[in-house]
């Protein structure tokens, strides 16, 4: 059975999952536009992190932090490999939008790697398919190539 529920950033349990999407990342982007945020970051006020278990075992991670436009963003959604091809990375998503809409957040928005980084590609296709859509740089952020930028509407109380 899958849950998913709060979770400190800094345990034993989600170390491994955080250096994995570090590793990933700090691989697949170039350093100057890497935003990836580490245990440290995912505890920082405004932050939400959230575990994903199956039998009390820790597969991945997601979090949400609040902006003050009244959106929130995806930070470090990641599966561990051996649970991959699941769709366990889906499953987050949709709790971080069912979540979020219950909140009142108007829109989740997110920054991930552009269409030239093929190591973004499965995610772009994930949040294609879960309706988000492309913008402009999100709060916090400035256009750069090696970013591209989605958001999601939500419906209030959804």
């Amino acid at each position: 059975m899958i849950e998913i529920r709060p979770a400190d950033p800094g345990a034993d349990e989600m170390r491994p999952i955080i250096e994995a999407h570090l590793a990933h990342s700090w691989d697949a982007t170039p350093q100057t536009s890497n935003h990836t945020f580490d245990a440290v970051a995912l505890s920082a006020p405004g932050v939400r992190f959230f575990g994903l278990y199956e039998t009390g075992k820790a597969l991945g991670c997601g979090a949400l932090k609040s902006l003050p436009d009244g959106t929130a963003e995806v930070k470090s959604v990641h599966i561990i490999a051996d649970a991959r091809g699941r769709g366990l990375a889906r499953v987050m998503m949709k709790y971080l939008a069912d979540l979020a809409g219950s909140e009142g957040i108007s829109a989740l928005v997110l920054e991930t790697g552009a269409a030239h980084l093929p190591e973004y590609t499965a995610a772009r296709k994930l949040y294609e398919a879960l309706g988000y859509s492309y913008c402009g740089p999100i709060f916090g952020y400035k256009e750069d190539l090696n970013s591209a930028f989605m958001r999601l509407a939500l419906e209030p109380g959804s």
